[in-house]
C-alpha cells in the first residue's frame, strides 16, 4: 500500500506504525493499520461530500416550508410569525439543529422550528389553519417540480456518451436529484396526520368540533408517536414507497 496516494502527513502514518511496534507480527499489523486509516479518511471524505451537496437543497426545502406556513399565516389575518421574522427566507430563523441532523442523517425524517400561528385571528379558524398547514407541503412539491424542470434540462445538456463533462456538471446534476428527493419526502412525511406535522392539522379541520377537540388531547403524546412509529418501521414502510413514486414520476424512473 502506497503512502504517496494519501495526503495526511507523518503523524497518521507514525501513529500507525506505533500501533504496529507493539506487535510481534509488525508488517501485518503496519499493513492494516494503514489500510485501516485510508479507509476510515475515505469514508469521512465521502460522507463531507454527501453533506456538502445536501445542504443547499436541504435547506431550501426547510426554509421554503417554514416561510410559506408563516407567509400563509400573515396573509390570512395573523401578525404572529411576521412579528417574529419568520417571514424570511434566512435559515437561521427557521432550523431546528436536531431536527435539521436528523433529516441530513435519515434523508427523510426531520423537522425545522414551528411557526408560531394563532388561529384566533383568522376569520375561520379551522380553514385558517387548514391552509396554513398546507402551505409548506404544497411549497415542497412546487420545488420539487422547479428541480425536475431543472433535471430535464441537465438531461437535455448532457454531452454524448465518451465526452468529457465539465467538472461542475455531476455534483450540480447530484444536487439537483437530491433537491427532487428532499421536497417529496419533506411534503410527504409532513402530511402524516400526527401531531404536530402539518397532516394532523389538516385532519383536525375536516373532524366535527367534538371530533376535533378530542384529536387534539392527543398533541402532547404526538412527538411520542411519531418516534415510536419512525423506529419501529412503520413511517418507513409505508410512506416510503409513496416518496419513490413520486419521485420516479418526476425523474421518469432513470436513476
Amino acid at each position: 500500500m502506497s503512502r504517496g496516494c494519501f495526503e495526511f502527513g507523518p503523524p497518521v502514518w507514525a501513529t500507525a506504525r506505533l500501533m504496529a511496534a507493539r506487535s510481534p507480527y509488525n508488517k501485518i499489523c503496519v499493513d492494516c493499520a494503514e489500510a485501516y486509516l485510508i479507509e476510515f479518511f475515505v469514508e469521512m471524505l465521502e460522507f463531507l461530500q454527501k453533506i456538502l451537496l445536501m445542504a443547499p437543497p436541504l435547506l431550501l426545502a426547510l426554509t421554503a416550508h417554514e416561510c410559506a406556513h408563516a407567509w400563509v399565516a400573515s396573509r390570512l389575518g395573523d401578525p404572529t410569525a411576521k412579528m417574529m421574522g419568520r417571514i424570511t427566507l434566512n435559515p437561521i430563523k427557521h432550523l431546528d439543529p436536531l431536527g435539521t441532523l436528523a433529516l441530513f442523517l435519515s434523508g427523510m425524517f426531520g423537522w425545522a422550528k414551528p411557526v408560531p400561528v394563532n388561529p384566533r385571528h383568522f376569520k375561520d379558524p379551522a380553514k385558517g389553519m387548514m391552509y396554513v398547514s398546507l402551505a409548506g407541503p404544497a411549497t415542497n412539491l412546487f420545488l420539487a417540480a422547479v428541480f425536475t424542470l431543472v433535471y430535464k434540462l441537465l438531461i437535455a445538456l448532457a454531452p454524448p456518451a465518451g465526452v468529457e463533462v465539465s467538472g461542475l456538471y455531476d455534483p450540480l446534476f447530484r444536487m439537483v436529484v437530491i433537491g427532487i428527493y428532499m421536497n417529496v419526502a419533506l411534503a410527504v412525511f409532513n402530511m402524516i396526520p400526527v401531531p404536530p406535522l402539518d397532516g394532523s392539522k389538516v385532519l383536525a379541520s375536516f373532524l366535527p368540533p367534538d371530533k376535533a377537540l378530542a384529536f387534539s388531547r392527543i398533541e402532547p403524546y404526538g412527538f411520542l408517536i411519531l418516534l415510536t412509529l419512525i423506529f419501529t418501521g412503520v413511517i418507513h414502510a409505508v410512506f416510503y414507497p409513496i416518496v419513490m413514486v413520486a419521485f420516479n414520476f418526476l425523474t421518469g424512473g432513470v436513476i
